[in-house]
């Protein structure tokens, strides 16, 4: 991270039209990709349903062009939908234009190498150094082209259902599925009907400024009330670029991130498929930690951020880690997170193991946390003042072995989160304000 300095724990991200989320920089950002390609190959380009996203295809389309590049464009799609098609096409790259979970002012660019797994730090570098140089153009017969990929959903839908075993169905489950009017919006309800369930869709009408507005993964209160109202068995969130999921059980109550992953794990591990171990973050609740331990599976706690929980995974051999935020990585179907796959995982689960996930979340309660988000210019200084730690360390020596205590900078955002943990959520929330309003005061 320290020798990059536009791309971020997700790909490069910020505010449209403000640098370097500029037509000018996008530009030179596909050329430099093709520079690294070396003048030749393909790359698959995706994007989510915001309406800039427009904007950069076209651009990122003439960069790679003018690199002797050739662009398969496949208009919105997931991000875990680019990792497989970059594969399925045998192309040199993927591109995803999007900014996730954040609002639709907001846009980013996100890489794929061959294998559909996120680029290397050293890449991105050497991508960032050429972007220092002049752009040049090559002469006009050796200049790329521009393909449009008509079947890519379909294909990838196919995929997706692929990971479901062919002797189960989906038939007589009723669920609500939450797009976020995002990338999966044409995508997740023809995987679940087709699979056999009886589907209630919400948040499937982009209009290029909705994305993530009050629904989807990281809003789950529209999903909540609608599985209530329409008595579902549970309901699936994904956020604006899909490779998120959240679930809401048949009470309406949020299964999280965190949850997903105990929840396929154990099931892995009781029938003895789990191959090793499980990979979090620094986020990862406690409880989960606690009860791995209990079960003896091993379990890794990585940096925040899937690219992070993704090297563990491949350092360990293992195949199942993610995130909180509902990044759940099943290294065995796809090469990156991919909230759909992952939300038929947990299906499977369910079924192969005849439980709700009612049932699972009653047994299964995480140790209460408050996370605090103090928006920020200056997190690196911040961090490092004297009197912050001081109060951090006070916390963490009231808190000892019963809880603990996370701050650290957004890798997406300029925020500086405070996250503390403990078994009363009051306790949790008085370290967690305590230490917010002491970075506040050194804004």
């Amino acid at each position: 991270m320290s020798n990059r300095k536009y791309f971020g724990t997700d790909g490069i991200r910020g505010t449209v039209g403000e640098f370097p989320i500029t037509p000018e920089f996008v530009l030179k950002l596909g050329w430099a990709l093709g520079q690294v390609l070396g003048n030749k190959g393909s790359v698959v380009i995706g994007k989510d349903t915001r309406i800039s996203g427009y904007m950069f295809e076209s651009v990122l389309e003439a960069g790679l062009t003018a690199a002797g590049v050739d662009s398969l464009l496949v208009g919105p799609m997931p991000t875990p939908a680019i990792a497989y098609l970059t594969r399925t096409f045998r192309a040199d790259a993927g591109i995803v234009i999007s900014a996730s979970h954040n609002p639709y002012h907001d846009n980013g660019i996100k890489f794929f190498s061959a294998d559909g797994t996120k680029f290397p730090d050293e890449v991105e570098v050497e991508i960032e150094s050429l972007l220092e140089k002049e752009m040049t153009t090559l002469p006009s017969d050796r200049l790329g082209k521009a393909f449009r990929i008509e079947d890519a959903a379909a294909r990838y839908i196919e995929f997706c259902k692929a990971s479901f075993p062919n002797s189960l169905s989906l038939k007589g489950q009723k669920l609500v599925v939450d797009c976020a009017h995002g990338a999966t919006y044409h995508i997740a309800p023809h995987v679940f009907k087709e699979l056999g369930a009886e589907v209630i869709s919400i948040g499937t009408q982009p209009n290029g400024l909705n994305i993530n507005l009050d629904c989807g993964a990281t809003d789950t209160d529209a999903l909540s009330k609608a599985v209530v109202e329409h008595q579902a068995d549970l309901g699936v969130a994904f956020d604006g670029d899909g490779d998120r999921v959240m679930m809401v059980d048949g009470q309406g109550r949020l299964v999280n991130g965190d949850q997903l992953i105990w929840l396929l794990a154990k099931f892995l591990h009781d029938n003895d498929e789990l191959d090793g171990g499980v990979a979090g973050t620094l986020m990862t609740n406690m409880a989960i930690e606690v009860d791995f331990k209990n079960n003896g599976i091993d379990f890794d706690r990585t940096n925040v951020g899937d690219r992070y929980v993704m090297q563990s995974l491949k350092k360990n051999q293992w195949k199942i880690g993610g995130e909180s935020s509902g990044h759940v990585i099943c290294l065995d179907y796809n090469s990156t997170g991919d909230g759909i796959i992952s939300a038929l995982q947990v299906l499977k689960a369910l079924a192969q193991s005849q439980q709700t996930l009612s049932s699972f979340a009653d047994l299964h309660l995480l140790f209460p946390q408050e996370l605090v988000n103090v928006r920020v210019t200056d997190a690196d200084k911040i961090l490092a003042d004297k009197e912050l730690a001081a109060c951090i360390e006070r916390a963490e020596k009231e808190l000892s072995d019963t809880g603990r205590v996370l701050i650290r900078k957004s890798g997406t955002e300029p925020l500086i989160r405070v996250m503390v943990e403990a078994q009363e959520l009051s306790i949790a929330k008085n370290y967690a304000n305590m230490i917010a309003e002491q970075v506040k005061q050194l804004l």
